[in-house]
């Protein structure tokens, strides 16, 4: 199973002269070798947007419309928002993309992917963004894989790097889904981190992602940890492909409207600054 590795440790200096004592070599081993050793590294690819142009661009991005059916008729989280291209939803001012969640009768929002556009495999995933701040949003950072065939949830795997509810406005989660671990069976494995100014201050929410580790942050502060084992399957870890970033502001739904919505603070603005990937694939 999916281990989770305790952030910080301590050593005493006794400890540290001895290994001082026991690296020293390998640091002249690894100067001898230094071009050797670079040959070797993976080269890191770095993406960054920064919405600077005045409209979105899609090239990279695909814009989601609709409220999922008939496929998936709320998203599976019976969410109650229809997604739009409208400005009213999705624009860009001063260099930011503002997510609008809005209401006149009907829930209406944005979903972005960067699906078959920016696709990456293990690496880092960052986004500054400012939450919304009423009951019953759901905004949402997060990877899905890129198939060439139907998703299979959750056997193909979902990391959230951010999730935020109304409800519960001062936390940060982050979470994977599985075949093993997912929240219809009610053991997904989540941790979350305390801030209160979400909706106040523009905030850096980090995914740092490797062949058995993935590590959560919020401002370079590390809140969750899993570290994959030697018995892990595919529906443990399925986290060795490709995927994609998602970007949305949902309304309502399983776990977003759990509390009920208060429908006279909308309309309410998810906004992102920036967003870098960097990876090897």
């Amino acid at each position: 199973m999916l281990v989770q590795v305790p952030v910080m440790f301590q050593l005493n200096q006794s400890t540290l002269n001895k290994l001082y004592f026991l690296l020293l070599p390998l640091f002249f081993l690894q100067s001898c070798n230094e071009n050797q050793e670079h040959k070797n590294l993976p080269l890191y690819k770095e993406w960054i947007y920064d919405f600077s142009a005045e409209t979105l661009d899609t090239n990279v991005w695909n814009i989601v419309k609709g409220n999922g059916c008939p496929q998936l008729c709320g998203f599976g989280n019976n969410e109650l928002q229809h997604y739009t291209n409208s400005k009213e939803n999705l624009h860009i001012k001063n260099g930011q993309l503002i997510i609008s969640a809005t209401y006149d009768s009907v829930f209406k929002s944005a979903k972005l992917t960067s699906e078959n556009y920016i696709d990456f495999q293990t690496g880092s995933v960052e986004v500054s963004a400012k939450l919304p701040n009423a009951r019953g949003t759901w905004p949402a950072i997060w990877l899905l894989p890129s198939l060439e065939r139907s998703l299979n949830w959750p056997l193909d795997g979902e990391i959230d790097i951010m999730e935020n509810v109304g409800y519960n406005p001062n936390y940060i989660f982050g979470t994977i889904h599985t075949a093993s671990y997912n929240h219809t069976k009610g053991t997904q494995l989540t941790d979350s981190i305390f801030m209160d100014d979400l909706d106040q201050k523009f905030h850096i929410y980090k995914l740092e992602w490797t062949d058995s580790t993935l590590a959560w942050f919020v401002d370079d502060m590390q809140f969750h940890f899993l570290s994959k084992s030697k018995d892990d399957s595919e529906k443990e870890w399925p986290f060795d492909k490709p995927f994609h970033l998602i970007l949305n502001l949902a309304v309502g739904g399983d776990w977003g409207g759990k509390m009920g919505i208060d429908t006279n603070a909308f309309p309410q603005d998810f906004i992102i600054d920036y967003i870098k990937i960097k990876s090897p694939s």
